[in-house]
């Protein structure tokens, strides 16, 4: 009887074993950029499971996905990489009956940053503006210009983003040019002047330069807006500044590769990150203007007067909104492979 009684237990057991399995959806996208408690609260409306990797550079991403990598069903991607993703067949049109939140919340002033208006592949998650951060407190006294990266005072204790398009293009923006420039001369010219910054900077950097700043590690850094919201959560001394001779603008988007496997379930995902509840919500975590109208009303006032969320007009006036640079990303290519091995 007893051993009757352990093998019907142990029946039982399995039977609880075999209950339906959770969806998984995989998500691509970059670090520290999605409210944890936004990804807890989806799960438990939708009953999956979010698992989430990072990258720190578009091309990183553009590379895993075109090894076959990852399986993702949300990808991020910023504005200026999605036609190289779409012209590669990589991107999913988009459900927008599954999309209820998106055509009734979407900031339609932010039409012309974006790759496509309509929204056929992409949806945007976040504006961006990439300038300079410095420590008040160490020094005050920093010019709101590119130049200030060659400032004796920051040598060896300041960073410049990995990003070649960015860096090449605030370069491009300190001689007076385009940052979507294609024009070799000019290029050349941004290339001399990045290898000139490079010998006052400690290192290219797209991440530490936060606990860097935060630490005095690092006292003036080539920083992306958000960024640096986060660190004056712990460091208020950081300063973010628009560089007077203007500076890139950009989104990172939301898409569904073509490869996805839960296509529905993206599609849940990136609706439930417009509702203006959960935005207003991000745009606090990750320190970036989510396009979510609505939201701007929910967040808390020193969100909304932050500058390096929301740009006041004179400033947001020098921004350039970053393109797809198509076959010229050849020669952006060679020109930052000269830049790495210059000195």
């Amino acid at each position: 009887m007893r051993t009757l009684a352990l093998v019907s237990a142990l029946a039982l057991l399995g039977l609880a074993g075999c209950g339906p399995k959770k969806n998984v959806l995989y998500v691509y996208t970059w670090s520290d950029y999605i409210d944890p408690e936004l990804v807890t609260a989806f799960e438990k409306q939708y009953a999956c499971t979010v698992k989430i990797d990072t990258f720190d550079t578009n091309e990183t991403m553009y590379a895993k996905l075109r090894a076959g990598g990852g399986g993702y069903d949300v990808i991020f991607p910023s504005t200026f990489f999605i036609q190289m993703l779409a012209d590669n067949q990589m991107l999913r049109p988009l459900d927008h009956d599954l999309l209820p939140n998106v055509g009734a919340h979407f900031d339609r002033r932010f039409r012309d940053k974006i790759y496509d208006g309509s929204l056929t592949y992409t949806v945007p998650y976040t504006v961006f503006y990439t300038g300079l951060a410095f420590r008040k407190d160490k020094t005050p006294d920093v010019a709101a210009s590119w130049n200030a990266i060659m400032d004796p005072r920051f040598k060896g204790r300041s960073t410049l983003i990995g990003d070649m398009h960015m860096t090449i293009g605030a370069a491009l923006k300190s001689l007076g040019f385009s940052l979507n420039s294609t024009n070799a001369a000019e290029l050349a010219q941004a290339r001399d002047t990045v290898i000139r910054w490079k010998a006052n900077i400690a290192r290219f950097e797209n991440e530490a330069y936060k606990t860097g700043l935060a630490s005095s590690e690092f006292l003036l850094c080539m920083a992306y807006s958000g960024d640096i919201v986060q660190v004056q959560e712990e460091s208020p001394e950081v300063t973010f500044v628009y560089p007077r001779e203007g500076y890139p603008c950009s989104c990172d988007e939301m898409a569904i590769p073509t490869t996805a496997r839960n296509v529905e379930l993206a599609h849940r995902f990136i609706n439930f990150i417009y509702e203006p509840s959960w935005a207003a919500r991000n745009i606090c975590y990750t320190g970036f203007c989510s396009p979510v109208a609505p939201a701007y009303a929910l967040i808390p006032a020193k969100y909304r007067d932050n500058t390096a969320i929301f740009p006041p007009d004179e400033d947001l006036a020098r921004a350039e909104v970053m393109r797809y640079l198509g076959e010229a990303t050849a020669l952006y290519t060679r020109i930052w492979d000269e830049i790495k091995a210059g000195k």
